[in-house]
């Protein structure tokens, strides 16, 4: 079976309309205000409530969840399936860490250095000041949930698969981490890169052999 970006696009294609047109709003907005107006506006809301919220949620776009959680909850279910979440998860990553290394863009803090009275910063937080650009948990959170739409049938699933990856993108920016470019740009290299990916990789033989079906539960 010839495995190409048109075929990973209709597995995927609720999760990446609705994405586009995420990213087509997130868009405009950044055309109509600027990086203070937009990082001011976001963090002058803000509650304890909020504060521990994010402060949890957002280790979704941790790599650790995509590794340590999820990937190993995949081996139990199909081996071919971890692989393209783990391969997935390493280009995208290391795109990342590239691009970050090239900006070397300065985070929230450092860039609002003179005016740390005026900002909220949520307690308990590790608060970093390089490689702002792009956000690395936004990367992660929308190739993590690209892969999952691609596994899944369920359309549904798609949709709060997005929903979440929107919502700890968003995170990155209540918890001052990322600016609203960083959490843009993350998740567009996230997307297109595992489409990519994705397209390339599944055309593997290999991975559709007996031995690639089978999962620790699965002998």
């Amino acid at each position: 079976m010839k495995i190409g970006i048109k075929y990973v696009l209709n597995k995927i294609n609720v999760f990446f309309v609705l994405y586009l047109l995420v990213l087509c709003i997130c868009i405009v907005i950044k055309a109509i205000f600027t990086r203070e107006e937009i990082y001011f506006a976001v963090n002058s809301h803000y509650s304890i409530g909020a504060d521990v919220f994010f402060s949890w949620f957002t280790n979704i776009g941790d790599g650790l969840t995509t590794v340590g959680v999820i990937l190993l909850l995949l081996m139990f279910y199909s081996y071919r399936k971890a692989f393209l979440l783990a391969t997935s998860y390493a280009i995208t990553s290391l795109f990342a860490q590239v691009l970050k290394h090239i900006f070397d863009a300065p985070r929230p803090k450092a860039y609002f250095g003179m005016q740390l009275d005026h900002i909220h910063f949520a307690e308990g937080v590790k608060i970093y000041t390089l490689h702002s650009f792009p956000s690395g948990h936004s990367v992660t959170v929308f190739s993590t949930a690209l892969v999952l739409a691609y596994f899944s049938r369920n359309k549904m699933l798609s949709v709060l698969l997005l929903l979440t990856a929107v919502l700890t993108g968003f995170s990155r920016m209540y918890l001052s981490e990322h600016f609203f470019e960083d959490v843009i740009a993350g998740s567009a290299v996230g997307v297109m890169v595992t489409l990519l990916w994705l397209s390339f990789m599944d055309n593997y033989k290999f991975l559709h052999s007996e031995k690639w079906s089978k999962a620790l539960l699965k002998r």
